[in-house]
């Protein structure tokens, strides 16, 4: 959920609570007033009435008066200090419904004689007015509580928009990229103090980044100088017809692990470079050539074996590869299916617009899940020319570059599947 979304339903979640409780107060208040100006139009009725019945004859109809608003009968109880005020429901025959009324009772004393007064007042007009109110503060309410979280809403973005554009630059850093950041100052002390330490942190990395670098570079080539001049010396050695065959094997032994590792030095640096985003992108290229190209290459080894391809490829599917990972994605996944294959298998290549689907018959059981990209980790010890991390090149290939690489084994079956982001 985004910072805004969470602080706005934050809002929301307080706000309605103070907005229910603030309008069943206001109900409650009006309810309680409405009563209370009844109650006094009612005592003032009932003073002018008690004045009226003072200079009134005991024969006076008045005494026999029953009605729903006023009802006055002898009774025998005692005089009451103090009218009571109660709310009753009172049926209307016209409207074959009961109504809400406010009634003032007290027992009164008349020439000598106990009364019973009772006087009433209608509750209908104004529980009318109570609701036109309440749904007039209803509506001011809720467009108060729409205009708050609007007002909120908008407020927070432009208050939160510098943070924003500072994470978008940081979603898009590349490492290579890293030397022409610069984080905008702001109106916001926070931010600023937030900028300036991403300025101060890219800067550190992009130092980093270049010593690493150069550190690889140098180191490679360094290595690649005595490695080549060790080879080249083996094979002069090994052109010399007075050698043993003992010495001959010893000297055949040193130049293979030195081919060895001359290409781990060479899968080493090619990591690193990976890693740190050293191929650039500057165009898309068509994949199916690249496959092509390597089936053309591979020709001899998949004759020996006598393997079956099976292919169907897109031509037109375009994938944003620099060509050298391009090529290195390809070969390193076809020359899998063919070493790891039986002789008489059978290879199928499956290229759509938005995945690469390789398979290959192999009489090897599933790579486990936690050996499946380690490096280092060959899949079979009999193959000593691989050093274990033609895996391991794909899989970081395809994280530093948001492919998605998935592995696959059903009978005797291995299949790999790379998926454009």
């Amino acid at each position: 959920m985004k910072l805004l979304t969470k602080t706005t339903l934050y809002f929301l979640l307080i706000m309605l609570p103070v907005f229910t409780a603030g309008a069943f107060f206001l109900y409650n208040r009006f309810n309680k007033e409405i009563k209370h100006e009844t109650d006094e139009e009612l005592l003032n009725d009932q003073l002018e009435w008690v004045r009226y019945l003072d200079t009134t004859s005991a024969g006076n109809p008045v005494f026999r008066i029953s009605t729903p608003e006023f009802n006055i009968r002898p009774v025998d109880a005692p005089v009451q200090r103090k009218p009571r005020f109660t709310t009753v429901d009172i049926y209307q025959e016209p409207e074959d419904t009961y109504a809400p009324f406010r009634q003032l009772s007290q027992v009164i004393t008349v020439r000598d004689q106990h009364y019973e007064l009772i006087i009433r007042k209608s509750l209908i007009e104004k529980d009318d007015l109570v609701k036109n109110i309440i749904h007039v503060m209803l509506l001011a309410f809720g467009g108060l509580l729409v205009f708050a979280l609007v007002s909120n809403w908008l407020i927070s973005r432009k208050i939160w928009k510098p943070f924003y554009r500072s994470l978008d630059q940081i979603q898009q850093l590349q490492l290579n990229k890293l030397a022409k950041v610069i984080f905008e100052q702001t109106p916001t002390y926070e931010f600023n103090q937030l900028n300036s330490s991403l300025t101060s942190m890219t800067a550190r990395m992009y130092q980093d980044y270049l010593n690493m670098k150069e550190l690889t570079e140098d180191a490679a080539h360094e290595m690649q100088t005595p490695l080549a001049i060790a080879q080249s010396k083996l094979e002069l050695l090994l052109q010399d017809e007075s050698l043993t065959a003992a010495q001959q094997r010893n000297i055949l032994l040193s130049y293979d692990e030195l081919q060895r590792l001359s290409r781990l030095n060479h899968s080493l640096l090619l990591l690193a470079k990976i890693e740190n985003r050293q191929f650039p992108v500057s165009a898309p290229l068509k994949l199916a050539a690249v496959i092509r190209k390597y089936l053309q290459l591979f020709e001899e080894l998949i004759a020996e074996k006598q393997l079956t391809i099976n292919s169907q490829l897109d031509e037109e599917s375009e994938w944003p590869l620099h060509p050298a990972l391009a090529d290195l994605l390809i070969s390193n996944l076809l020359g899998n299916a063919i070493k790891y294959n039986y002789p008489g298998g059978e290879i199928t290549l499956l290229l759509t617009a938005r995945s690469l689907q390789i398979s290959n018959t192999s009489e090897l059981a599933a790579i486990p899940a936690d050996q499946l990209y380690q490096r280092f980790k060959k899949q079979q010890d009999t193959y000593s020319n691989s050093n274990g991390l033609g895996l391991a090149i794909v899989k970081k290939m395809a994280d530093s570059y948001q492919l998605t690489l998935t592995y696959l084994h059903t009978g005797n079956v291995h299949q790999f599947t790379v998926t454009l982001p």
